[in-house]
């Protein structure tokens, strides 16, 4: 099989990100790389934009790690707390999931996505919980919350 050295102008999934050389088939080259504006043939002429997109890779990637340290601050700094109905016992109806906690960090005025929210569970009891949250590959954090009952809890043995 024919293969072809590309650079990829735009990161493309599973190949890689802009300013690398990657080695892919001719006719994924031909026929979707070059075509989507994704990837450019490693030539001589290439040499200086091949410079430049690695050099805006590395101050785009440079900001993208200090907006998420500075975003990881503040969620470190807020404290989160789920009032939920409760049945006997303290039982809850339903549980509380990551999406859950990604719409309460949007009241506080960040934006995450949602697969950025990890829970090893849906909380399904009352009590203090963590979430792992992975902004950047370089930043992760845990974060508390809590889950309250907002209706008196009544011993299930009356």
């Amino acid at each position: 099989m024919a293969t072809s050295k590309v650079l990829l102008v735009k990161p493309v999934e599973d190949l890689g990100g802009e300013g690398e050389q990657v080695t892919v088939r001719a006719g994924y080259a031909r026929n979707y790389l070059y075509p989507q504006k994704l990837a450019m043939p490693v030539n001589k002429a290439n040499k200086k934009q091949i410079e430049a997109l690695i050099k805006a890779r590395e101050l785009r990637e440079a900001k993208e790690l200090e907006n998420s340290q500075a975003l990881a601050k503040v969620i470190e700094g807020m404290s989160i707390a789920f009032a939920v109905k409760t049945g006997e016992g303290g039982k809850l109806f339903g549980s509380v999931t990551a999406a859950d906690l990604v719409a309460r960090i949007e009241e506080g005025g960040i934006k995450l996505p949602k697969k950025s929210v990890h829970l090893d569970h849906p909380v399904k009891e009352l009590g203090k919980h963590v979430a792992h949250i992975k902004l950047h590959k370089d930043v992760k954090l845990d974060v508390e919350f809590e889950v309250v009952s907002e209706n008196p809890i009544e011993d299930a043995q009356k």
